[in-house]
């Protein structure tokens, strides 16, 4: 079964989302016979390369906020995503940027077989350690930690030999009528929009599965394993 899920590195909402889903799946009895695929958006696709601003100051022109706003939704995000275990600096100063650059090194990564790696390590180093997710030097350190060849990254990036993957996934989402993340599709059949709760995500992983196969209802596997990659 394919699971394919829409996100962007610097949504808040698309980490907390990705752990719950993360551990749906862990739970759910055929997880070795799941493909996760992650597929980029971008929420600010129209944001000038290799230049960034202020996240709050981003957010209060976005949404029309005082400052005073954000501050109080930022720190409702963090009580939330620490509910969840993770750890979101968001009311410090943040920058915002274009996260092309990010996306592409994420299917440099699924080729390699490490997109879960390093999606985490991108969303670790803005949400918790506050740093850069927009330049390409810092983009190659952090491709290095999640066990890709620095030279490879660089490369890659340089080439742009991932911006039509990348501008696929965007058209895919549109396509499908995705107007924000994370969103998941299971089976090509199933949407479910937002960071839902572990137990929405396993229900909806339940029930793909038994609608593709009847048989499989009330059956067990005898082994387990590790699906992801």
């Amino acid at each position: 079964m394919r699971v394919d899920i829409w996100s962007d590195v610097v949504c808040p909402w698309c980490y907390l989302g990705k752990r719950r889903f993360d551990e749906a799946l862990e739970s759910f009895d055929y997880h070795a016979e799941v493909q996760v695929a992650h597929r980029s958006f971008q929420l600010d696709p129209a944001r000038p390369r290799y230049q960034t601003s202020s996240r709050r100051e981003m957010l209060m022109a976005k949404y029309h906020l005082s400052t005073a706003q954000v501050s109080a939704m930022d720190e409702q995000m963090e009580r939330t995503a620490a509910a969840d275990g993770l750890e979101y600096h968001l009311t410090a100063a943040g920058q915002s940027g274009n996260t092309l650059d990010a996306h592409q090194l994420v299917h440099l990564a699924s080729d390699r077989g490490l997109a879960e790696p390093m999606l985490e390590r991108l969303y670790r180093a803005y949400f918790t350690e506050q740093r850069s997710v927009f330049d390409r030097d810092t983009l190659v350190e952090l491709a290095a930690d999640a066990g890709l060849d620095q030279a490879d990254a660089r490369r890659a990036l340089a080439a742009e030999l991932y911006a039509d993957a990348v501008a696929a996934d965007l058209t895919d989402a549109r396509t499908l009528g995705i107007s924000g993340v994370p969103f998941v599709v299971i089976d090509g059949r199933y949407g479910i929009s937002g960071a839902q709760s572990i137990e929405v995500f396993g229900q909806a992983l339940q029930r793909a599965w038994e609608a593709a196969r009847p048989a499989a209802r009330g059956a067990h596997p005898t082994t387990r394993g590790s699906g992801r990659s």
